[in-house]
């Protein structure tokens, strides 16, 4: 699914008319067919997304939702153990890898955070990152349905990184769409205090999160390359929280 929605987003992209004149974001030239999307998204997240995230929130306790969140996370080290090596970062990498084996064997496949306890620490990168580590461009600016912010390079990343989903590799259909829509839950609900935040003090909710996006991502690859020539900081931004 997210091959064809990254192929559906380049293509009608390509079709819309590009942003032009002295204020359009020279990353975004795709700027008037990603408000629509972004405005698509909107939607979708206050009818839907958004009110099932919050009633997650109001009905299901504490100990079940840090449990949602500690599984998907748990998968989610899988790959950043597959990133971290292919950025030649073998910290990283064993960290990653380390924490997938605890907490999938004595965290009850991962809904139990034994790792954070026992002070191995969690990097999260993606191919996206990985791609940027080896001098890929990151493309214009790219508002995918569903999925949100991106850049060319972030869409195809996404894609590579969707073949590969723990998830997808379920064979029986409806336990893996739950946890597909689980997922998308846990993950809105993780979001939901941001959120408030950002429609308080935006006045332009896409220009906001387009730069922000932009310069994150931008800080997050920088920092992999001086850490890929051993001039790396001594803080690592893509620890913890992601």
């Amino acid at each position: 699914m997210p091959v064809r929605i990254f192929a559906s987003a380049i293509a009608l992209s390509m079709l819309g008319a590009c942003a032009t004149g002295p204020d359009a974001h020279p990353q975004d030239p795709f700027e008037p067919f990603n408000r629509g999307v972004h405005e698509f998204n909107e939607v979708l997240d206050v009818t839907l997304v958004k009110p099932v995230a919050t009633l997650y929130v109001r009905t299901a306790p504490d100990q079940v939702r840090t449990g949602v969140s500690n599984f998907f996370g748990n998968l989610g080290d899988l790959w950043s153990f597959v990133n971290a090596t292919l950025q030649l970062r073998p910290r990283e990498a064993a960290e990653n890898i380390l924490r997938f084996n605890v907490n999938t064997v004595f965290g009850l496949g991962g809904l139990l955070d034994i790792a954070s306890e026992m002070g191995i620490e969690r990097t999260r990168v993606d191919f996206g990152q990985t791609l940027g580590r080896w001098g890929v461009p990151a493309g214009p600016y790219l508002v995918l349905p569903f999925l949100g912010p991106s850049t060319v390079r972030d869409a195809a990343g996404q894609s590579i990184e969707s073949r590969g989903d723990l998830v997808m590799g379920i064979d029986h259909i409806p336990t893996r769409n739950s946890l597909y829509g689980l997922r998308l839950v846990d993950t809105r609900a993780n979001l939901l205090r941001a959120t408030a935040m950002l429609e308080g003090a935006a006045l332009d909710k896409y220009s906001f999160t387009r730069d922000f996006y932009l310069q994150r991502r931008q800080n997050q690859v920088d920092d992999i390359i001086e850490r890929g020539f051993g001039i790396g900081r001594s803080g690592d931004d893509t620890n913890g929280n992601d």
